[in-house]
């Protein structure tokens, strides 16, 4: 015969657990809504291009509760959610892949611009490269949501790039998924190299865009 206490404890216990995941997914849930007006704005600018569309590739994402959880761990946040809403700001992420590097700065200032967008931060790595030769134009942006319980600013991490700075930022993913960032010091090399090769590439056909359409107003210069 089963111990009624024991009955009431698996309860309770399962009710906890079905309560954590429930507002584990609502918490999620207001990036989900930040991501789609970033997403909405986005595809508002890129149906009002008409002569050019600097856009050639949009993807984004909400970071899945594993992936979360995981960072949670690896950088010793706390594990509530008001200290990961504090400390992680690319829960939800948005890729935006341009033909060249003048797009990439003409559509961030498009973006920021807007009257309802706040700038948290900007990392331009275009700029100035990491030292692997990762280049990227990183803005965090917070974006308004209403939800039925009143407004929630929700950060949103929006990447711009070019397609060679996309391309080889996903060989490099991959080459550390396959060696578990361990990568070879031989392969780094060849990486870095692959880095400054794409730059070189970008850089003549930034020139060449230039020759034969202008430069664009209010883009930083190279």
């Amino acid at each position: 015969m089963s111990d009624p206490l024991d009955d009431q404890q698996i309860t309770v216990s399962g009710a906890s657990l079905r309560a954590l995941r429930d507002e584990f997914q609502r918490f999620l849930m207001e990036y989900r809504f930040g991501l789609a007006e970033v997403e909405t704005k986005i595809s508002i600018l890129r149906e009002e291009f008409q002569d050019y569309n600097p856009i050639e590739h949009v993807s984004s994402r909400v970071k899945s509760p594993d992936s979360l959880v995981d960072k949670v761990r690896r950088k010793g946040i706390e594990p509530d959610f008001d200290s990961i809403r504090s400390a992680i700001t690319d829960i939800a992420g948005i890729r935006i892949t341009c033909s060249f590097i003048d797009d990439a700065y003409r559509l961030s200032n498009l973006l920021t611009q807007q009257d309802d967008i706040t700038v948290r931060d900007v990392k331009d790595y275009i700029a100035r490269p990491k030292a692997n030769g990762y280049k990227s134009l990183h803005v965090i942006v917070d974006v308004p949501v209403f939800l039925s319980t009143g407004r929630v600013d929700v950060p949103v991490e929006v990447q711009f790039r070019t397609i060679a700075m996309d391309f080889w930022a996903s060989l490099e993913h991959k080459i550390y998924y396959k060696y578990d960032r361990l990568v070879p010091d031989d392969l780094l090399a060849e990486l870095k190299d692959a880095a400054e090769t794409a730059a070189e590439l970008d850089a003549r056909m930034e020139r060449l865009h230039r020759q034969i359409r202008g430069p664009r107003p209010g883009v930083v210069p190279l």
